[in-house]
């Protein structure tokens, strides 16, 4: 079992310089992580952290939760073409991974405070561009806004490292996985705004399914308050200034070159990618599926519904295991789930019941891989450069699922849902092979 001692030994801010962490994910170090408490203050701090951040979160969810159907439904309505819907997750997802490394390279250089609550203000700016579009019919503003907004999903995924950042090694799994899970509340209640949404945009004069962008813009705003008031002391300015004093530099190299230099950080990276675009490609197209063999709305709605509830709802779980029992042995395990998902998709297609049955199976699965890697990719590195790597994790991550969504369409026209979830199998066994080799 290997050892990653020193500088460059993954541990974090309040953990200490002779913090030993393992590639089980486990401490050997008697210290503060090992033992898995932090001095008094520190441990108020970062209680302080989880609650401001979680609370972020469930804004900022609520604000994601309140557009994105919607967003489908006003490309339709101002282009005139359903065929282009889809654009809307579309630019969601490319203004996320865009958006990722600046706002990490701003984390670094002004901490979490200043990058979370730029990442809530650009999403407002997306929401109001999306309603100018709207407004006067243009299409390519429209499209822009939805870009600018994906800076919400942006700094949802930063939130969930921003958690890592002074906790000890011990319970640093559980603590990403909590912020992770807070975006439940935002994600199932959002939805439901659809009504009350309509009904403010029309008591503001504005256009049809536009509503829910001003709810957004509400949400984003909360949520922006909330990271600037509460993230005092900021927690990543606090983690760079420890890992300053026990003689730690920060690379030169950015993200993309820590990938190639760095195997502990390729690997963590290409978990969190891999098994985004697997849990993606297969959600997207499981609607389609099920429509066109006789399911009904209500079918499809309970079955996207359970799927995003194993994605979220057992996220502490998970982060708790990883915690537990090491970081790598709970990313097999969620590729087991992820394996027995797409085995479903692929000898099940046609039972409605099954299919179900493997969305939940692929929450489940994309849930343990990304909370576990998610905490890989921020122990490969020492703390000095764990922003520039989450940054371009986010990249990576956002990328391989909007590279998942587009080639799913092609896939499923050439061999089916059962082929689909056949192909998607592929990735889960590079996935295995690379977590295997690396232990």
């Amino acid at each position: 079992m290997r050892e990653r001692v020193g500088e460059g030994n993954g541990a974090g801010a309040g953990d200490g310089p002779h913090d030993v962490v393992r590639h089980d994910g486990r401490m050997t170090a008697t210290s503060p992580a090992a033992s898995g408490d932090l001095p008094g203050q520190d441990a108020r701090l970062q209680r302080r952290v989880l609650t401001v951040l979680a609370l972020g979160q469930v804004m900022s969810g609520l604000g994601t939760g309140a557009t994105l159907a919607l967003g489908a439904l006003l490309i339709t309505e101002v282009s005139g073409s359903s065929s282009l819907s889809g654009l809307a997750a579309t630019m969601n997802t490319l203004g996320a991974a865009l958006l990722a490394i600046p706002l990490a390279r701003l984390a670094q250089r002004r901490g979490r405070r200043t990058s979370l609550t730029t990442g809530a203000f650009v999403a407002i700016l997306g929401a109001a561009v999306i309603l100018v579009g709207a407004s006067t019919g243009t299409f390519p503003v429209l499209l822009t806004g939805m870009g600018l907004l994906g800076a919400g999903t942006a700094l949802n995924l930063q939130s969930r490292f921003a958690a890592t950042d002074i906790a000890p090694a011990r319970t640093r799994a559980r603590d990403l996985s909590l912020i992770v899970w807070s975006t439940t509340v935002g994600s199932v209640v959002g939805p439901n705004l659809f009504g009350p949404s309509e009904s403010l945009g029309g008591a503001l004069g504005l256009p049809e399914y536009t509503g829910g962008f001003v709810i957004a813009m509400c949400a984003q705003a909360v949520g922006a308050a909330i990271y600037f008031v509460g993230l005092r002391p900021d927690p990543l300015t606090v983690a760079l200034s420890r890992g300053a004093s026990v003689g730690e530099r920060p690379s030169p190299a950015g993200g993309l070159t820590l990938l190639r230099t760095v195997p502990a950080a390729r690997g963590a990276v290409l978990v969190v990618g891999l098994s985004h675009a697997v849990m993606v490609g297969i959600m997207s197209m499981t609607p389609v599926h099920l429509t066109s063999h006789g399911a009904t709305l209500n079918v499809v709605g309970l079955t996207i519904s359970l799927h995003v509830a194993g994605m979220y709802a057992l996220s502490p779980v998970f982060g708790w295991l990883a915690d537990r029992i090491g970081r790598p042995a709970t990313v097999l395990r969620g590729q087991g789930l992820l394996a027995a998902a797409l085995l479903l998709t692929w000898f099940g297609a046609e039972h409605h019941g099954l299919v179900l049955t493997a969305l939940i199976l692929l929450g489940l699965g994309w849930s343990a891989s990304t909370v576990s890697g998610a905490t890989m990719v921020t122990e490969a590195v020492q703390t000095q450069d764990r922003p520039a790597l989450q940054g371009t994790s986010d990249l990576v991550m956002n990328l391989c699922g909007a590279a998942g969504g587009a080639l799913a369409g092609p896939v499923l026209s050439l061999v089916g849902f059962s082929g689909l979830g056949a192909v998607a199998l592929v990735l889960v066994l590079v996935t295995t092979t690379t977590t295997l080799r690396a232990r």
